[in-house]
């Protein structure tokens, strides 16, 4: 028996594998937050005076934005220490949601200092510093097997049973389902990672 999708069903199931991934998830990544990268980033350009090591979070198209924004906040904080604080923060507003519009995401505000991340995200940072992937291609590739084990398991059970009743065959049909698509997308994911618009320039 072969099941084929087409583009829609495959990043439905995509979709829906992430969701099951990760479960826990309370924000997308750290580049929404006070102390991740744009963030930093955004920071240094205030401090020194120089808007470019910031323009890299942001599509081309949103450049001038950033630079006006970048500009204003530049002469608002020099008013007091009030006023710097608040304009630092309307620019950091500003550049984390021109970078989560190239990415397609929504934005929701930055997200406070210390707020939860993902292993993941945890682990593809660490790499930088460690100079190696291996931790993280580990936790992918375990987290991963742990599910089409999981989804494997509930399918094989649910044939032993099939031929039971209507009912016990369409709970099999489910269940086998679930652990093709499981299969196909996550090979297909780690195929072909998404593009944002970054990758796009």
């Amino acid at each position: 028996m072969s099941l084929r999708f087409g583009r829609s069903g495959a990043a439905a199931a995509a979709a829906l594998l992430f969701a099951l991934l990760l479960p826990s998830r309370p924000a997308a990544a750290h580049c929404d937050t006070l102390d991740g990268p744009v963030v930093a980033d955004a920071r240094a350009a205030l401090e020194s005076g120089a808007v470019t090591p910031v323009l890299k979070w942001v599509a081309p198209g949103s450049e001038a934005e950033v630079r006006k924004a970048f500009d204003e906040a530049s002469v608002v904080r020099r008013l007091g220490p009030d006023a710097k604080a608040l304009a630092d923060r309307s620019f950091f507003d500003t550049v984390v949601r021109l970078h989560r519009a190239s990415e397609g995401e929504p934005f929701t505000g930055v997200k406070p200092a210390g707020t939860e991340l993902s292993p993941a995200v945890r682990a593809a940072d660490r790499s930088f510093e460690s100079g190696s992937a291996d931790e993280l291609v580990r936790l992918v590739a375990e987290r991963n097997a742990a599910l089409l084990r999981e989804r494997f398991a509930r399918a094989r059970e649910a044939r032993r049973h099939a031929s039971e009743s209507v009912a016990a065959g369409r709970e099999y049909v489910r269940a086998y389902v679930e652990y093709v698509h499981a299969a196909e997308s996550l090979f297909d994911v780690g195929a072909e990672p998404a593009e944002s618009e970054h990758a796009r320039r």
